[in-house]
């Protein structure tokens, strides 16, 4: 046998090797640029970090937010929505500093006034339009009074469900359109609460656009 016969069986275990190599690297960076394109467009999985959304969500609940439903339709009152705060929300973020231009994070809130509504709060109660709604998921009634408040064009008012420990519309006024990054459709943590979110107000069930 030549010397030449002798190499050549040795050359292909390392050829083996090295694609076997280059495979695994294309694979973990296509699960990556998946994995990114996935969160950054489609959906992507969010954890609860304060008491402003109880009883309807706790510490440390994990929720899938869809990103993709609002690219084809508009929210809707009672939807859970995470947003980008507005700047004038810098003093819930940054309590210490009170700085309205710090950094802010994004918020989890429910969807109670739409674009054009008028909201008040009064006599523990919200009202749209002069209207009362029903609210059976909040912790408790809300000790405050608010509004009248139109809302603006294209903006959402949010209140958090724990209306007396929540910083939200009540505080700064109406989320921006584009600050909403997505709905919160489904629970997957704790799995003894795994499933779908509740529904919100009752009444009124549309928007008259005033």
């Amino acid at each position: 046998m030549t010397p030449t016969q002798n190499q050549e069986p040795d050359k292909q275990p390392v050829q083996k090797g090295e694609n076997a190599w280059v495979e695994a690297v294309k694979t973990i960076a296509l699960s990556g640029i998946l994995a990114f394109g996935i969160r950054s467009f489609v959906a992507e999985a969010r954890y609860i970090p304060s008491g402003s959304m109880l009883p309807t969500l706790q510490i440390n609940d994990r929720l899938i937010i869809d990103k993709v439903r609002y690219r084809f339709q508009e929210p809707q009152r009672g939807d859970i929505v995470v947003f980008m705060a507005p700047k004038e929300a810098g003093h819930c973020t940054n309590p210490l500093t009170k700085n309205p231009e710090a950094p802010r994070d994004a918020f989890i809130k429910r969807i109670v006034g739409l674009p054009g509504e008028k909201v008040e709060v009064r006599e523990k109660q919200v009202y749209i339009n002069g209207k009362l709604i029903q609210e059976k998921y909040i912790e408790a009634p809300p000790g405050y009074e608010f509004g009248p408040f139109r809302v603006p064009k294209s903006s959402y008012l949010v209140l958090g469900d724990n209306r007396n420990n929540s910083c939200d519309s009540h505080y700064w006024g109406a989320v921006p359109r584009d600050n909403i990054i997505g709905k919160a459709i489904v629970r997957f943590w704790p799995l003894n609460r795994v499933g779908e979110l509740g529904e919100g107000p009752i009444y009124p069930a549309k928007s008259s656009q005033q």
